[in-house]
């Protein structure tokens, strides 16, 4: 699959997804968004199960939540996007959070069971960063050149494989430091969607040192002076620096920022889901239903803000809210 093709398919998406409404610019929030309102008679239990990039977020949004309503218990688990569409089947969770969009397998099989199948919610828009130590000097890659960085079948077509930094261009003491690679497993979202994206659908070299999260693979960077790994942007430490990124060898470099990321110009753009089992005939009870009014509500969004993600427009709100008969 070529870079393109998949850079319309998802950096563009979300690009026209944001730009239809108030963009949200330099990660401000769209002013067209309301405050959230409490309504009466909401309590009961939650439970999320999914995605480990949207662990921290989860947990700010329950936060929140749980101080409009005291009387609700919400438990997060954040293991990988993997385990979210089983619990989901399985009733285990209200929520799943996915770092990239459920696959057709997992659909389903939840539709196997239902009748019908699961949706979504953009709870906010990510930059997954490729990040090196904050020492490393290098200004650019393009995306040809992370693929043969992180793997083994270079589909991307660059000539050969890069092992060290002086591959791609460094010099003086870096010439000869090998590339050490950090990454997510495979139960991770972000793992399938950086094999997609980054690695044109490739696979991953062997060498690359799997973390079981998003944060321990920036601890693993940061650490590690001649490290690179990839991580949702939210993540990012002043230990690190996010290389900035071309679609091809001939483009021009962009970092991991939101205006970039809401214009498709980052090739790594992705939105991060909230996966919801809504019966189509039934409407969705105050307790859920709340919940995501909350999430595309100001301070839902000022929470993405504050985890380092950005945040979504009132057009992407409605449009899912509408979905939810909400």
């Amino acid at each position: 699959m070529k870079l393109i093709t998949i850079k319309k398919a998802a950096a563009a998406t979300v690009a026209a997804s944001l730009m239809l409404g108030t963009a949200a610019h330099s990660a401000g929030i769209d002013p067209a968004l309301g405050d959230y309102k409490p309504v009466s008679g909401v309590s009961g239990t939650l439970k999320s199960i999914g995605s480990d990039t949207l662990n921290n977020l989860m947990t700010l949004w329950a936060e929140g939540y749980n101080a409009m309503y005291p009387n609700v218990k919400i438990e997060i688990e954040g293991k990988g996007s993997s385990t979210a569409p089983p619990a989901l089947i399985a009733g285990t969770s209200q929520f799943g959070p996915m770092s990239r969009p459920m696959k057709s397998a997992e659909i389903e099989e939840f539709e196997k069971k239902y009748g019908y199948k699961p949706l979504a919610i953009r709870g906010a828009l990510d930059s997954l960063a490729v990040y090196v130590h904050k020492d490393n000097p290098i200004e650019c890659l393009s995306m040809q050149q992370v693929d043969a960085i992180f793997s083994k079948t270079r589909n991307g077509g660059h000539d050969k494989n890069i092992v060290t930094w002086g591959d791609v261009g460094m010099t003086g003491e870096w010439a000869s430091r090998p590339i050490s690679l950090y990454g997510r497993n495979s139960a991770s979202g972000t793992y399938g969607y950086f094999k997609e994206v980054a690695l044109f659908n490739g696979d991953y070299k062997d060498e690359v040192k799997e973390q079981p999260g998003s944060s321990t693979v920036v601890q693993g960077v940061a650490s590690d002076l001649p490290g690179i790994g990839y991580s949702g942007v939210g993540y990012k430490t002043a230990d690190v620096r996010s290389v900035p990124l071309k679609a091809t060898a001939d483009g021009t470099c962009y970092d991991a920022t939101a205006d970039n990321a809401a214009s498709g110009d980052y090739p790594i753009a992705r939105f991060l889901y909230i996966y919801v089992n809504k019966n189509p005939n039934q409407a969705l009870e105050p307790l859920r239903g709340e919940f995501i009014r909350f999430v595309y509500s100001k301070q839902g969004q000022e929470a993405v803000v504050k985890d380092g993600y950005f945040p979504l427009t009132k057009f992407v709100a409605d449009e899912d809210l509408k979905a939810f008969g909400l």
